[in-house]
């Protein structure tokens, strides 16, 4: 018998509504396909063969399940390529299932597999390939007596079966044929199949687990057949109404009973006749009204609640198309291009005959019902407010005509701004659906495209953000809608509006989701309207890709749109409109930049109609709009002054005297007000400095004026205050104060007349280097280095020995590694602004002595490792060093190169190779890139760079250029090859000791394999290995009780010795290598009471006994003598790594061999001292070596 889901003759359905679906479904698939067919059939049919080979093995029987899971997963964007073989799998796993020898684990292993393939493909289609015959309804049924509703680890089976057993309700025979006599023997009764099933599904709708849905679909099928609905739909719905009603959704038990028959009861008014439901409608409706859904907490009950009430609202209805509905046509666009083709049409068609049905055939519950949905469509869960959307639609399809512009005139009242951001997205929600289906007449197409633009920039500010975004990308779907709906000549009046407010969601819109929304909007229009203008060259410019990035919308589309005259006022109001007082910072700043370039598009319409109100937005109380207003008068004065200097004319064409006032005034007024304090005076200082750089390039008219001394105090007070502003904006402001003094002292302090204010701005800043907060010292070494060239003239000196001063490191400002950076940056800021002149004026420009200087500045701080509570904070000064070097030697090389001497460039080398083998990722390849970058240069070359032939060869530039130098992987490798080459192997080597024996584990280990791999190419070579000891060696004793670096150098010597690096020392006794890393071992330790350092010494020692001679002994005894450390962690990690070492070395007699190890193992080294030093003093006589002895300490008189 062939089975299918369309519903039975009458039954509440609408065709419109599936073909859409149905359309919208095959779209979606278009859309996502990227497979072509079920690949791993062969795979899937093995897996499914073995299952009861694999039922016994728990690992395998998991293992082959998550399988199938990753095999069906990636299907579930085309799930129709499963279709040709869903019926061999369910055969094969069926066969499982109607084996009577199966054991349940299998049994209830196969359904777990069948509830797979109906997640992936939907229980909709899985359900027709159900064997369905009559002999299978018993079989089904029985197999439920052999269920635990309450066991958790098969509910897969539940689900499945009852979902079987759904489809087999359909065979086509009464039930009561299947019971046969049911009174076989006086006070015997047999329960009918009828009951069976019946009971069977009220048990399992009020359950917790997926069998709840799969039982509402049972009851779906079973109560709407011809001979159940007679003798049980009456009875279940009693019985399902008065569940309802006794259940309370404030209980878990109540909630999940609710659900449960609010899904049976919408499943059944879905698929049952109207005529077999509509004597229970009224009940239903009265019954679901006094459960009071929309007071729930429950999303799914308001969603099952709204479902049955549009179910119902169906019912009351008559199953009808809209004759009064506006029809387009044809859907389909290559149809309707082909139409188009053959014989134009005359626009939509809109039946004008009056309804055959008048609104008397319209029940009064049709009215509870719109309510209902209307009140649906202000949930606040989205799928409460899609479910009452679809509902309105389906309902205002079978309405009057009349009736239905009321619906749309009460939908249409959701589009107030009384109501909240919940109602405008359920309004643009229910406005898509009834212009879908044609409910939405031409007639009320005005109304509804005002409320729709509202909608497009709707936002509503909550606290620190905003709602609304919903709303927005709702009103995209509208405007989607109509391109599908209706004819080009119906929308043409609004095409101009919608295009432009699309383009601007579309470029200017907050968020990504409704960028991409409003782009796939303006697309569907382009296509199927063909009356937007520029539409195909702005979809080039804004597709689906593009306008991801939200800084190449503001910046690059904008620009590029703008170029069609149509758009560029629209976008420049909703710029000043909505964007430039948002309460995002950044979506303020990028608006502020988008108006500098759309006013070059429209120069005139920007100086006389936005200009204006730019300036008055920046009295605005509301602090967003005042900044943002200020920023944009910035931005776009500075754009009209570029476009006026490009064109030849005055800036007064298009900045008027009363402009030109307004933005002089813009400080004092701010000042006055006192809006300089507080966290709204951090936005608006960064605000004015921007303002005051703009002004400046703008070369405004203010010199001598009062003005300018308001502006400098302003930069100052920012400057001396850096430390009062928050952290995250600390940065910021201070760019934006120091690029306002450079731009200010360029434009207003350049006259002779101006000298005396320019030496008391020098005189002032140097003092201000010596504050006591760090903060303070940053912000004005950067103004000095900001400076420009006419300032410093005179005053160089000074000026570079003050900020030389500040990158000393002193105790009490030990810790102020911001402004050593910062000094840093100033100073080689400075060199390029005077330049570099051998035999020059010491005074006015960089001279031979300065450059000494300079570089010694530079090379002291690139040994700046400071650490505080953040960490390494000496890092950022090494970097600021490592570029600073680079600059200098790079202005050199172009300009001086003879002042480059050879010892300074191979320290600069050095020292630059050293960090780059450091352990830091982020400053390691800032290093490198540094390296290469002077290594590389050739116009001209650096000079007397180091072994630079080898250098070129080890790091040519084609193959560095992909290095990835902050992944170990790859840096370390490379790096590790200079310590072949005698200039840089001291440096490096101390780098890669630091990186050795640091924490990080790629670090670690990428940097031994690199250190490893040079050492095994010299084993045989002993002038290379004697000429690496020594080098290493000299490290050692140059970083003695540096703990940043011996504490690592000496876990890698420890894994050095442990890996037979120096085994060729083994063949001579008392090889000087030996001896000298006993000796600085022993220094390093000595009345040490660091844990860390005195664990990884004795791994050290441990190491070294294997050199034989009196080092041996001298190891030996430094290790006994560890054994009786005061730290008892210590007695036992040196027990421990002992007996370790007595197993690897052959260092103790084969006789006391025994001995050693039991003494070793046996003692409890943590125990009192005095027992351990017997013990200790026992091995010390096993391996000959003298008992250490205790040295009395000195009486204190």
């Amino acid at each position: 018998m062939a089975l299918s889901e369309e519903p039975a003759v009458g039954a509440v359905e609408d065709p419109v509504e599936d073909r859409a679906e149905d359309a919208a479904e095959d779209a979606a698939l278009a859309c996502g396909a990227s497979l072509e067919s079920f690949g791993e059939s062969a795979e899937t049919k093995e897996l499914l063969g073995r299952l009861p080979a694999v039922l016994g093995d728990r690992a395998a029987r998991e293992g082959a399940l998550e399988r199938f899971r990753v095999i069906m997963d990636r299907y579930q964007e085309q799930p129709h390529l499963l279709d040709p073989h869903l019926e061999w799998m369910m055969n094969l796993l069926l066969e499982f299932v109607r084996d009577k020898k199966s054991p349940a684990d299998l049994v209830h292993l196969a359904f777990k597999f069948l509830y797979i393939i109906t997640k992936v493909r939907g229980y909709k289609t899985f359900l027709r390939l159900f064997p369905h015959e009559v002999a299978d309804v018993k079989p089904v049924l029985d197999m439920f007596t052999d269920q635990n509703p309450k066991d958790h680890e098969t509910w897969e089976t539940r689900y499945v079966l009852l979902l079987w057993l759904s489809v087999t309700c359909l065979i086509p025979f009464d039930f009561s044929r299947l019971d046969g006599n049911l009174h076989n023997q006086p006070g015997q009764e047999r329960v009918s199949t009828m009951d069976r099933i019946l009971q069977v599904a009220e048990s399992y709708l009020v359950v917790s687990d997926k069998a709840q849905d799969a039982a509402a679909v049972l009851v779906s099928k079973f109560v709407t057949r011809p001979d159940v609905k007679q003798k049980k739909m009456a009875s279940f719905l009693d019985w399902s109404l008065c569940t309802l009603a006794s259940s309370s959704f404030q209980t878990i038990e109540g909630v999940i009973a609710m659900d449960g028959m609010l899904q049976a009861l919408a499943q059944i008014f879905k698929h049952g006749k109207r005529e077999d439901c509509l004597p229970y409608a009224a009940t239903v409706l009265q019954c679901l009204d006094d459960c009071r859904l929309p007071d729930s907490n429950q999303t799914l009950l308001r969603k099952l609640g709204v479902k049955l009430v549009q179910r119902l609202g169906l019912t009351f209805l008559k199953p009808q198309v809209a004759k009064w509905r506006y029809q387009r046509g044809c859907r389909s666009l290559i149809a309707s291009l082909q139409i188009g083709v053959q014989s134009p049409r005359d626009p939509g068609i809109q039946a004008e005959t009056p309804d055959s049905d008048g609104e008397d055939d319209v029940p009064e519950e049709v009215e509870s019902v719109i309510e209902q949905l209307l009140i649906g469509l202000k949930d606040k869960d989205t799928i409460v407010r899609w479910s009452a959307a679809k509902g309105i639609g389906r309902l205002a399809g079978r309405l009057p005509k009349e009736l239905a512009d009321d619906v749309a005139g009460s939908v249409l009242d959701c589009f107030s701004f009384q109501e909240t951001d919940n109602a405008w997205h359920g309004g643009c929600l229910a406005l898509a659906e009834l212009s879908r289906r044609g409910l939405l007449l031409p007639s009320r197409l005005p109304d509804v495209v005002t409320v729709i633009l509202k909608a497009l920039t709707y936002e509503e500010k909550r606290g620190a953000c905003s709602v609304g975004s919903n709303v927005r990308d709702a009103a995209c779907y509208v405007c989607w809608a109509f391109a599908r709906a209706y004819e080009p000549q119906e929308l043409k009046p609004f095409v101009a509006a919608i295009s432009s407010a699309l383009v601007i969601a579309a470029v200017f819109d907050r968020d990504v989701n409704c960028r991409r929304a409003a782009s796939a909007a303006f697309q569907e229009n382009v296509g199927r309207q063909g009356t937007f203008p520029h539409g195909i060259d702005i979809l080039t410019t804004a597709d689906y890709f593009t306008v991801g990035n939200r800084s190449n919308c503001f910046l690059v589309i904008s620009m590029s749109i703008a170029g069609f005259p149509e758009y560029t006022q629209p976008m420049i109001d909703h710029l000043v409109t909505m964007k430039i007082n948002h309460w995002d910072g950044a979506v303020r700043e990028l608006s502020a930049k988008a108006l500098r370039n759309l006013a070059q598009r429209a120069p005139e319409h920007s100086a006389r109609h936005v200009f204006p109100r730019l300036l008055s937005m920046t009295q605005s109380p509301d602090l967003h709009t005042r900044h943002g207003a200020v920023l944009a008068c910035a931005e776009v004065s500075h754009s009209l002054y570029t476009l006026a200097v490009q064109q030849g004319r005055p800036v007064s064409d298009f900045l008027d005297e009363k402009a030109v006032q307004g933005l002089k005034q813009i400080h004092q007024q701010l000042y006055d007000r006192q809006l300089y304090r507080g966290l709204g005076g951090e936005l608006m200082r960064q605000a004015v400095c921007i303002l005051i750089e703009n002004l400046s390039l703008s070369k405004m008219p203010f010199r001598g004026d009062a003005v300018i001394d308001g502006w400098q105090w302003l930069i100052n007070d920012t400057l001396r205050n850096l430390h009062l502003i928050s952290s995250h904006s600390r940065q910021q402001i201070k760019e934006a104060a120091v690029s306002a003094l450079a731009a200010l002292c360029s434009e207003y302090l350049s006259g002779e007349a101006d000298s005396t204010a320019q030496e008391e701005l020098v005189k002032q800043y140097l003092a201000e280097l010596q504050s006591p907060e760090e903060m303070a010292r940053c912000g004005f070494a950067l103004a000095l280095g900001a400076l420009p060239a006419f300032v410093l003239k005179g005053r160089l000196r000074q000026v570079l020995a003050g900020l030389r001063a500040v990158t000393h490191i002193s105790p009490k400002d030990v810790s102020f590694a911001e402004s050593r950076r910062d000094a840093l940056k100033a100073i080689a800021r400075i060199c390029q602004t005077v330049g570099v002149q051998a035999e020059g004026t010491p005074d006015e420009v960089v001279c031979r002595e300065d450059v000494a200087q300079v570089y010694c500045t530079l090379l002291g701080c690139l040994s700046d490792y400071t650490t505080d509570s953040r960490g390494d904070v000496g890092a950022w000064v090494r970097e600021a060093a490592m570029t600073s070097l680079m600059d200098l030697t790079l202005l050199l090389a172009r300009d001086q190169p003879e002042l480059i001497e050879a010892p300074v460039c191979q320290r600069i080398m050095c020292c630059l190779a050293q960090q780059a083998s450091e352990k830091i990722d982020r400053f390691r390849a800032h290093a490198a890139r540094v390296f290469l970058a002077l290594l590389h240069w050739d116009s001209p070359a650096i000079p007397h760079v180091p072994h630079r032939e080898e250098l070129e060869r080890l790091f040519p530039r084609s193959a560095v250029a992909s290095v990835n130098w902050g992944a170990p992987s790859q840096a370390f490798p490379r790096v590790a090859q200079l310590v072949g080459l005698p200039a840089y192997r001291y440096h490096v080597l101390l780098g890669l000791a630091v990186s050795v024996g640091g924490l990080t584990e790629s670090t670690v280990r990428y940097s031994t394999q690199g250190l490893f791999e040079y050492m095994k190419g010299i084993q045989n070579d002993p002038q290379a290995l004697e000429d690496f000891t020594g080098t290493l060696l000299q490290v050692f004793e140059d970083s003695l009780l540096n703990d940043r670096v011996s504490v690592p150098l000496l876990k890698m010597l420890d894994q050095m010795l442990a890996n037979g690096c120096f085994a060729i020392f083994t063949a001579e006794e008392n090889h000087p290598f030996c001896v000298k890393l006993l000796a600085l071992c022993k220094e390093e330790i000595k009345k040490s009471k660091d844990v860390q350092k005195l664990r990884a010494s004795i791994a050290v020692f441990c190491g070294l006994v294997q050199f034989p001679g009196d080092v041996r002994r001298k190891v030996l005894l430094q290790l006994f003598l560890l054994l009786c450390h005061p730290f008892p962690v210590i007695r036992k990690s040196t027990a421990s790594q002992v007996y370790e070492m007595v197993l690897t070395y052959d260092v103790v007699a084969a006789d006391v061999l025994d001995e050693v190890m039991a003494v070793l193992n046996g003692t409890a080294w943590d125990a009192e001292l005095p027992v351990v030093r017997a013990q200790r003093n026992r091995l010390c006589d096993l391996l000959g070596v003298p008992r250490p002895q205790l040295v009395p300490k000195p009486s204190v008189r």
